[in-house]
């Protein structure tokens, strides 16, 4: 059997295989064949012991055959032996596919992950992404499991069907009948249990979400003592989860005692029928036990059938889904054209941003062009767009029109590791990843030597800190950097977004963690650092809007005003007293805005 052949009896029970899972397999066909050799070999030597029982009952027990008995127990011994031998093997072969699985698709699918655009990223919740590492786990365990070894013995059961019909033809019609009733029953059963299937896995990842929000925010839950309120929603998911699992068990139970009553119902007929052959002499005694002992070599399999329909389905549901993903654009992996180092413009060219095409946009008909080696902070009320526009300069968000241009040319040819080295960025929040001070600074770049890691950690005023712990760089942050004061992370952060010297800096709210004292050191650093790069900062401190040459104020998505720092808002009347004597910064670039309210 090929691999279309398996295509197509698959497609015939409804267990259509994914384009992505056929091109997976398509390496794996050798193996497989191997697998399904071994298990005719295996099926074959099962038609042995009901041969054995056959000839005992007619021939030994009839004539005292002895020696007749004696030559059949060592050839049944044999037997036994070589049967033990192929079951070995097929188990070791279908190991290696285990194996082969879980390394390609695993690697595939965090491939994928690591390459789809954030927006793609965003439509998902983190339990949503995490059940597809789950889905690999059925597929690889569907296809080189017990669920494997049985489709396999399927194939198989039209043998002992035929040699039924050679040593016992008067029961032979009672298993046709049997069995054309075991294959409605397993085709039904597949049906509705499929559909069990399906509302039992939303309910499922209804409530596995529910605790990774449980778990990301531990520290509001206890401060806020949240956990009844909680425990109640907890309680009430897990109840539709039980409910839907109780439904299915439900069903499966059904067609499963269906599938047992009818193999003892078989096994009735068959001997009735069998006894009343006996009686007429058109059949023997040890024909009548062989072919009951086959019937359970065909039936058995299709008992099983029944009651593995829910992992089929569960296989068909996963291999889908994988699919789906599979087949979701990815950001480009190699750039379009090669850029030299950028000098740091920053141009956004009439750009237009909405998170749904129903909605209205989030950020629309941004004109902007920031100069290079300038500092520029953006500020407003909340949901004015400001954290938008930073994806958008950054690339993590492409404009449904308009375009981001970096010294004039379109961010979207470029590939997410050149960006990366020419926009360096911030968060608001800061994550660190479990490692040492060391290994978060130096993340993007782990080759960076130890002169620019303490660098970055010297413009982020972290380094005197760092030095001052008993490990040094070495300190390990723990788990999100729970180890770590929030400033210490805030400043790890900055760090890490300045490794490289990249020529434009996105910064979202910076100082979020850090005291006065940090605050006005970071100003003076990014002072320093505008003289080299563009910096573009989310901010409403005052301590480092005196250090700003210009300000952008947006406003519902669009530009309210910008221009230099306190010349705008002076003209706002946004300036507070305690800043309005400070000199202003060194250094004036301009923030030139087409259609902005003081345009």
């Amino acid at each position: 059997m090929n691999l279309a052949d398996f295509d197509r009896w698959t497609t015939a029970r409804g267990l259509t295989l994914s384009p992505w899972l056929r091109a997976f397999l398509e390496p794996l066909v050798p193996l497989f064949k191997e697998v399904l050799a071994m298990s005719l070999f295996i099926n074959l030597l099962a038609v042995a012991v009901p041969v054995f029982v056959l000839q005992v009952y007619d021939r030994v027990i009839f004539h005292t055959g002895l020696s007749t008995l004696q030559g059949l127990v060592i050839g049944i011994l044999v037997v036994i032996a070589f049967d033990f031998s192929l079951r070995r093997a097929r188990a070791r072969a279908l190991q290696t596919v285990a194996l082969k699985i879980d390394i390609a698709v695993s690697q595939r699918l965090l491939d994928k992950l690591l390459t789809l655009p954030l927006r793609t990223l965003e439509t998902r919740s983190a339990a949503q992404w995490q059940m597809l590492f789950r889905d690999a786990d059925v597929v690889r365990n569907t296809l080189s499991g017990a669920t494997a070894v049985l489709a396999m013995d399927l194939i198989f059961a039209v043998v002992f069907l035929g040699l039924v019909a050679v040593i016992a033809l008067p029961v032979f019609w009672v298993l046709v009948a049997f069995f054309g009733i075991f294959v409605a029953v397993a085709w039904k059963a597949g049906g509705a249990v499929a559909h069990a299937t399906d509302r039992e896995k939303a309910k499922l990842v209804s409530r596995d979400a529910l605790v990774s929000e449980l778990i990301i925010g531990r520290t509001t839950v206890k401060a806020l003592s949240l956990d009844a309120r909680m425990r109640e929603q907890w309680q009430n998911r897990q109840a539709e989860a039980i409910g839907e699992g109780l439904k299915r068990g439900k069903q499966t139970d059904v067609y499963v005692y269906a599938g047992q009553s009818l193999t003892l119902l078989a096994t009735v007929a068959m001997t009735t029928i069998g006894a009343l052959a006996i009686i007429g002499q058109s059949l023997t005694m040890g024909g009548l036990i062989a072919a009951n002992m086959l019937s359970s070599r065909l039936l058995g399999p299709l008992n099983q059938l029944v009651g593995a329909w829910r992992t089929y389905s569960l296989f068909q549901q996963s291999s889908q889904r994988l699919g789906r993903l599979f087949d979701e654009p990815e950001e480009p992996a190699v750039s379009a054209v090669q850029l030299a180092r950028p000098q740091g413009r920053v141009t956004l060219d009439d750009v237009t941003f909405g998170y749904a095409p129903e909605a209205a946009p989030t950020v629309e008909g941004i004109k902007l062009d920031i100069a290079p080696r300038s500092l520029t902070a953006v500020m407003g009320p909340n949901g004015s767009g400001k954290t938008t526009l930073m994806k958008i300069i950054l690339g993590l968000y492409h404009p449904d029109k308009g375009r981001m241009l970096i010294d004039g040319a379109d961010l979207k040819q470029f590939a997410r590791r050149d960006i990366s080295r020419w926009i360096g960025y911030v968060p608001q929040d800061c994550v660190l990843f479990a490692g040492t001070i060391r290994d978060n600074i130096a993340a993007a770049n782990p080759e960076a030597s130890d002169d620019e890691v303490v660098h970055a950690a010297t413009i982020a005023r972290a380094h005197n800190v760092i030095v001052d712990m008993p490990q040094g760089y070495g300190t390990p942050v723990g788990e999100g950097g729970a180890r770590l004061s929030g400033g210490m992370r805030q400043r790890i952060a900055i760090a890490r977004g300045v490794l490289g010297s990249p020529p434009v800096l996105v910064m979202d709210e910076p100082t979020a963690n850090l005291d006065r004292a940090a605050e006005e050191e970071l100003r003076h650093s990014l002072i320093e650092l505008s003289r080299e790069h563009t910096i573009i900062l989310v901010t409403h401190s005052p301590g480092l809007l005196q250090g700003c040459h210009n300000v952008v104020v947006m406003e519902r998505g669009r530009i309210k005003a910008a221009g230099p720092t306190m010349k705008t808002l002076q003209s706002l009347g946004m300036l507070r007293q305690d800043t309005s004597d400070t000199p202003p910064p060194p250094m004036s670039p301009t923030v030139r805005v087409v259609g902005g309210a003081d345009a």
